[in-house]
């Protein structure tokens, strides 16, 4: 299977260039507005779309990637909440396994059931050693999933799970806050998994400012996740593009 979007990812981690990833979830998108939105994100040099959603309740993930494609020469990766969510037209899939959790059913069970498909599909796996950490409230993941987050001041449990992701061969760490979170992953807990493992890191969930998502950067993350955030304020996507931006500019 290709490995395109992975290595681009590592070559972006090796050059400590920054990445801007939005995630989208079918049941939040205005299919009307959908196609100014995919212009603002081109505009605004976005570097992934992440699509899905630990529930799904429509079936337009596909028209979605499709219009993507169309307009946007910008990857789809596939953040699946369970095995039912493989959609080929896409360019990768996030393989999460459920570090923080002790649900084995998320941690090997889904990936059995969903491996034949996987295998069918030709989409790139990325292998994910998946973080859910507490922001001050339960998430939709946390609930459906059955497990109990990464308490938000436990930077030291954080960083020998990652460990240990990275022992057992994953590719990348994704540290979440999720959906609606209160607040963010905090930069102490960040910055302690950054120095813990070589692999790239996701982190995503309540970054809702340019200061939220600068702290992030600056304390190790190679790609940040905006979803809810920009569907309440618009303008946040382009102001926190700027800063990815001027980021990587400081250290071309």
């Amino acid at each position: 299977m290709s490995s395109q979007i992975l290595d681009k990812i590592l070559i972006n981690r090796q050059l400590q260039r920054k990445s801007l990833a939005v995630l989208l979830d079918p049941d939040k998108v205005d299919m009307s507005t959908f196609d100014d939105f995919l212009y603002t994100c081109f505009e605004n040099r976005v570097d992934l779309f992440l699509v899905g959603g630990s529930l799904i309740s429509n079936n337009i993930m596909s028209k979605m990637i499709v219009n993507i494609h169309s307009k946007t020469n910008i990857p789809v990766v596939i953040f699946p909440g369970n095995s039912l969510h493989i959609e080929p037209t896409a360019d990768a899939i996030l393989l999460l396994s459920l570090i923080s959790g002790r649900n084995a059913d998320f941690l090997i069970g889904q990936h059995v059931i969903a491996a034949p498909m996987l295998r069918q599909s030709g989409l790139e796996i990325l292998s994910t050693g998946y973080m859910v950490v507490d922001s001050g409230r339960q998430t939709t993941v946390s609930y459906i999933s059955n497990t109990t987050p990464i308490p938000h001041d436990k930077p030291d449990i954080a960083a020998c799970t990652a460990m240990a992701a990275e022992m057992l061969g994953q590719k990348l760490i994704y540290l979440d806050g999720g959906s609606g979170a209160v607040y963010p992953v905090s930069p102490k807990m960040i910055r302690k998994v950054r120095e813990s493992i070589a692999l790239p890191l996701i982190v995503g969930g309540g970054i809702n400012s340019t200061e939220k998502a600068a702290a992030a950067l600056e304390a190790g993350a190679d790609i940040i996740v905006i979803g809810n955030a920009f569907e309440k304020n618009p303008s946040l996507l382009p102001e926190i593009a700027e800063v990815v931006q001027t980021f990587n500019l400081s250290i071309a």
